[in-house]
C-alpha cells in the first residue's frame, strides 16, 4: 500500500483542511510519510492536550490558522498553493455540541463546504477534491440493514443534518460544474462517509475513547451513556487510507470516481458501546464502568451500519482490522505514550497497517 500511495502523492501539493484535529493530524502523518507537500488550513486546536501539538504538526506542513467560514481567506490560500489534491476535514464534529451551537454547526459544516468548493472552481489547474462527511448523513431508521450511498439523506440532530446538507451541496456542485461538458471536468469531486473512528491521540471532549482513557488513567469509573448503541467502529487509519485511495482514483479518472463512498468495518463486525468499554478495560488491564441514567439526554443514533461494497468494488478498499484489533491498537498507543513520542507511535502504526495490505 505504501508504494502504491507514494506513486500518487510523492512531491504532490495537498491542501488539508482540519489538519489540527484528530483525524486531520493522522492524515498529516500519512501524507508526510508519502512525501507530499502539505498546506493545512484550520482553527487552532481547542483542547489543551491535542495530537497536532504533540506531533509538532507545524513541522509537518505549512500551517494556516484560519476559519473555514472566512471565504476570501480560504480562496486566497488555495489559489496561492495551487493544490493537486484537497482533503476537506474541517468541521464541527460533535453531535452533543451541535445542540448547543446549532446555527454555527450549519455554518461550519455546510457553508464552509460551499466556500471550499467555490475556491476549487476558481482554480486554474486540475485538482482532486475529497470532502469528508460522516456515516450519520443518512436518514436513520434504526434498522438492521446497512446504509448504501444512494439511500435517503437526513439527520435528526444539527450535526447529522449539517453533514447531510454538505453532501447535498457536494452533489449540486458536482452536477452543476464538475461533469462532462463543464470546464471543471478535470477536477474530480468525491465524498467519503466514515463511521466512528478511534485511535491514539484523541483527547477531545464528549467522545467515547478519550472518556474511557481519561477514566482509566485516573482510576475512575468510565461513565457509559448509551450502552446498547451500535456503531461502525474502525481505527482511524482505515478510512484515511480509503480517502487516499479515493484521491488517487480521482486523479486518474475524475469522471468515473466522482461519487460518494462509505468507509466502515465489515457488516458482521459490530460492537455495542458497553462491549467496547469492556474490551478497553481488558486491554488496559484494569478499570470499571457505570451506566449513566438516561434522564434528559439529547437524541443520538442507537443503531447504525454502513454498506461498504461500493468502496470495495470500485476502489479496492477493505478494512484490515477488526473492531477488537482497532481497539487494542488504540489502547496500546495510549499505554505507550508515556515512553514514546506521539509521532513515533503514529508513524509505526501507520506503517504496520499499510503492511497488512501486502
Amino acid at each position: 500500500m505504501f508504494n502504491q500511495l507514494t506513486e500518487t502523492y510523492k512531491n504532490k501539493r495537498v491542501f488539508l483542511t482540519g489538519h489540527t484535529g484528530f483525524k486531520g493530524s493522522w492524515l498529516l502523518c500519512m501524507l508526510n510519510l508519502l512525501g507530499a507537500q502539505v498546506k493545512g488550513y484550520a482553527l487552532a486546536p481547542t483542547d489543551n492536550v491535542n495530537l497536532f501539538n504533540q506531533l509538532n504538526g507545524e513541522s509537518l506542513c505549512e500551517s494556516v490558522i484560519a476559519d473555514i467560514r472566512d471565504k476570501d481567506r480560504l480562496k486566497k490560500e488555495i489559489a496561492a498553493f495551487k493544490p493537486d489534491f484537497i482533503f476537506h476535514l474541517a468541521a464541527q464534529p460533535l453531535v452533543r455540541r451541535s445542540y448547543e451551537i446549532p446555527a454555527e454547526t450549519f455554518e461550519v459544516n455546510a457553508i464552509g463546504t460551499a466556500n471550499l468548493l467555490d475556491a476549487v472552481l476558481a482554480l486554474q489547474n486540475p485538482c482532486s477534491t475529497v470532502i469528508i462527511t460522516t456515516d450519520k448523513v443518512y436518514e436513520n431508521k434504526e434498522w438492521i440493514y446497512p446504509y448504501r450511498e444512494n439511500d435517503v439523506l437526513g439527520g435528526y440532530d444539527p450535526y447529522s443534518a449539517s453533514k447531510a446538507c454538505a453532501e447535498i451541496i457536494v452533489n449540486s456542485y458536482r452536477q452543476s460544474f464538475f461533469t462532462v461538458g463543464h470546464e471543471n471536468v478535470s477536477k474530480g469531486l468525491a465524498s467519503g462517509r466514515a463511521g466512528n473512528v478511534i485511535g491514539g491521540g484523541d483527547w477531545a471532549t464528549d467522545r467515547i475513547i478519550p472518556d474511557v482513557v481519561k477514566a482509566l488513567q485516573n482510576d475512575e469509573d468510565i461513565v457509559v451513556r448509551n450502552p446498547a448503541s451500535v456503531r461502525p467502529w474502525q481505527h482511524v487509519v482505515e478510512p484515511l487510507t480509503g480517502y487516499l485511495l479515493l484521491g488517487a482514483k480521482l486523479a486518474a479518472q475524475p469522471g468515473l470516481f466522482s461519487e460518494a463512498y462509505n468507509f466502515g468495518p465489515s457488516i458482521a463486525d459490530t460492537l455495542k458501546v458497553e462491549d467496547l468499554v469492556k474490551q478497553a478495560i481488558d486491554a488496559w488491564g484494569s478499570g470499571s464502568y457505570k451506566i449513566l441514567n438516561p434522564g434528559n439526554q439529547v437524541h443520538e443514533a442507537g443503531l447504525l451500519k454502513l454498506d461498504i461494497n461500493k468502496a470495495a468494488d470500485k476502489l479496492g478498499w477493505l478494512p484490515h482490522l477488526t473492531s477488537t484489533e482497532a481497539l487494542n491498537w488504540t489502547i496500546g498507543w495510549y499505554r505507550n505514550f508515556k515512553n514514546q513520542p506521539a509521532i513515533d507511535l503514529s508513524f509505526t502504526q501507520i506503517k504496520n497497517y499499510w503492511d497488512l495490505w501486502q
